[in-house]
C-alpha cells in the first residue's frame, strides 16, 4: 500500500456489530481506506481486560465482527485488517512505553473511573484495565499514524496517548508523531427503547440481523411518545425514528415526513414502513457480502493471516527503532 497518510483504529470483539457502530465508526473507516494507508485491527486484548474471568465468546465475536467490517465494506485489498495479538510488537511496545507512563496518569483517566463506578458485575481492579491506555497508546504509536479516528468519548485516550509519545520523544529522542483525533461525526441512532443504542440493553438493530427480524423490531420500536393517535400531530423532533430517517432516507422523503408526520397526515405505522424500505436497501449489499464470507470457509482466517503478516512487517520496522532509540 503507497496511500498516504496513514491511520489507525480498532475496535473490541465484545458482540455483533449494529447501525450506531456503522453510522458512528465503519462508514469513516471506509472512506479511509480510499484515502489513506489504513490499519484496522481487531482488538482482542483489550476484550480481556474486562471479560478475562470468561473469554469463551471472543474467538467467535472475532470472526463476526470482521465479517460485519467486510460487510460495511472494508475492502482487505484496499487495507490492512489484522489481529491485535497476533502481532506480538504491540505488547512488547506496551510493556516499554509503560516503563515512561506515570501511574498518575492512568488514575486520573476519566473513563478508567467511570467505568470502574458504571459497571458493577464485574471485577475491574486488575492491572490490565488500569494499563489499557498504554495497550492504546502502544496500538496507535507502532504504525506512526498522522490521525486516529473516534468518537467524542476517546478523546482522552488520544490525548494520554499524545501524552506518552511526547514524554517517550523527550527522553530517547523524535521517534513518534503525535497523532491527531480524527472525530467521526457523532450519529444519532436511538436503541429502539429510545435509549441509546447498545448490545448490552438489547435494544439494537444489528447489521447481521435478518429482515424478519428487523421487521419484528421496527415494528415494536418507539416513535413519538406524546403522539396517542394517528389524527394527533407529531413532532419529529423528538420522535425515536426520524434520526434513522435522516440517515437513510432521501432529502426529499424526508420533508415529505416531517410535513405528513406534522399535519398528522402520516401515521407511525406508514412511517415506519419508508424506514424498512430504506434500511432493507442499504443492508442488502452489505449483507450479501457477508454472506459471500459464509459460503467460503476460511475466508475470515485468510483475510486476517494477510493482514497480520503485514502489519507485523511494519511493527518489526517501528520496534527496531524504539530498541536503538532505548539502547536496547
Amino acid at each position: 500500500m503507497s496511500k498516504e497518510p496513514r491511520t489507525v483504529s480498532g475496535m473490541r470483539p465484545t458482540g455483533p456489530l449494529h447501525l450506531g457502530h456503522y453510522f458512528g465508526v465503519l462508514k469513516n473507516w471506509v472512506d479511509l481506506q480510499n484515502s489513506e494507508e489504513a490499519y484496522f485491527f481487531v482488538a482482542d486484548w483489550h476484550a480481556l481486560t474486562s471479560d478475562y474471568a470468561d473469554p469463551s465468546r471472543i474467538r467467535h465475536n472475532i470472526a463476526e465482527m470482521v465479517k460485519d467490517w467486510v460487510g460495511a465494506g472494508l475492502a482487505p485489498e484496499k487495507c490492512v485488517i489484522f489481529r491485535q495479538s497476533a502481532v506480538k510488537e504491540h505488547s512488547e511496545l506496551s510493556l516499554l512505553l509503560s516503563m515512561v507512563t506515570p501511574v498518575s496518569w492512568l488514575e486520573r483517566n476519566p473513563t478508567y473511573k467511570e467505568q470502574q463506578q458504571q459497571i458493577s458485575n464485574k471485577d475491574l481492579g486488575n492491572a490490565g484495565f488500569l494499563c489499557y491506555p498504554v495497550l492504546m497508546a502502544a496500538d496507535i504509536l507502532m504504525y506512526r499514524p498522522h490521525g486516529v479516528p473516534v468518537g467524542e468519548d476517546q478523546l482522552p485516550h488520544m490525548e494520554l496517548t499524545r501524552e506518552i509519545a511526547r514524554r517517550f520523544n523527550y527522553f530517547y529522542g523524535d521517534l513518534f508523531p503525535e497523532p491527531r483525533a480524527m472525530l467521526t461525526p457523532a450519529a444519532k441512532c436511538p436503541g429502539l427503547d429510545g435509549r441509546k443504542m447498545s448490545k448490552s440493553y438489547s435494544n439494537g438493530i444489528f447489521l447481521s440481523d435478518d429482515l424478519a427480524s428487523i421487521q419484528e423490531k421496527v415494528r415494536g420500536m418507539f416513535t413519538d411518545k406524546a403522539r396517542l393517535r394517528k389524527s394527533d400531530p407529531g413532532n419529529p423532533d423528538i420522535c425515536n425514528l426520524f434520526p434513522y430517517h435522516v440517515l437513510l432516507s432521501s432529502p426529499e422523503e424526508q420533508a415529505e415526513i416531517r410535513q405528513g408526520c406534522a399535519s398528522a397526515q402520516l401515521g407511525c405505522v406508514d412511517c415506519k414502513k419508508i424506514f424498512l424500505k430504506n434500511l432493507e436497501a442499504f443492508l442488502t449489499p452489505l449483507q450479501e457480502r457477508r454472506a459471500a464470507l459464509d459460503a467460503r470457509p476460511g475466508a475470515v482466517e485468510e483475510i486476517l493471516a494477510a493482514g497480520n503478516e503485514k502489519a507485523r512487517a511494519f511493527a518489526a520496522g517501528t520496534m527496531a527503532l524504539v530498541r536503538e532509540k532505548m539502547g536496547l
